[in-house]
């Protein structure tokens, strides 16, 4: 008889940030035409320990992986995919069409973790009626109407620092549930609503704190 797959209550932020690693890594092993991984070869090809990537599948996946043949590759990609929501496609839309905006309208990748991203806003006129990549411009005081209209629950912010709260604030009354935000400031939203900070700049410092540590040890 066949059991349920096994699902964890919760799984930590390190845990769900090393999934999509996990997925990417599969899927190249599955192209190159492999059918089953032991987890001493996942765990060396991504630098991790043995027992982490055992623990980490574990929390995912009921697949049971043997000494000698390893875990079948197939099964752990559906199970992982599942769980990320990768077949669900989650529609989203995004405030900002500027460089980094535009960059990530082209992006294709985000089809395959289940994100469609289905209209952009922008507050400069000469966008706004305008399509970018397939997305049509429209202005920022329509964010709340067209999220309400298109059942939109994921917000992408990528517009400067002093207009990030305003359009946050648009995005909540829209009834967006997660927001994904670039912008270099620190949100303020209602405790349901998830709030992801890329910040970009933080992100250099840790890079040019490590680059001038590293140079000044070799000097």
């Amino acid at each position: 008889m066949n059991t349920p797959d096994k699902r964890p209550v919760s799984i930590s932020k390190q845990a769900l940030r090393r999934m999509p690693v996990y997925l990417q890594y599969l899927k190249k092993l599955q192209a190159e035409g492999f059918c089953v991984v032991a987890s001493p070869a996942v765990a060396r090809a991504l630098d991790l320990g043995e027992v982490q990537v055992r623990k980490d599948l574990a929390a995912v996946s009921s697949v049971q992986g043997t000494p000698k043949k390893g875990f079948p590759i197939k099964k752990l990609i559906a199970d992982i995919e599942a769980f990320l929501g990768c077949n669900d496609v989650r529609r989203a839309v995004l405030v900002g069409a500027g460089s980094l905006g535009r960059a990530l309208l082209s992006y294709g990748g985000f089809e395959q973790y289940g994100l469609n991203i289905v209209a952009a806003f922008d507050s400069n006129d000469s966008l706004i009626g305008r399509l970018i990549c397939g997305r049509h411009i429209f202005p920022p005081d329509h964010i709340a109407d067209v999220c309400r209209e298109k059942g939109i629950r994921i917000g992408i912010i990528t517009v400067p620092a002093d207009q990030a709260q305003t359009v946050c604030d648009r995005l909540v009354e829209g009834g967006i549930l997660a927001v994904w935000n670039f912008a270099p400031v620190r949100l303020s939203a209602p405790k349901h609503i998830l709030v992801q900070n890329e910040n970009m700049a933080a992100s250099l410092a840790l890079l040019s704190r490590h680059l001038r540590a590293r140079l000044n040890g070799i000097g």
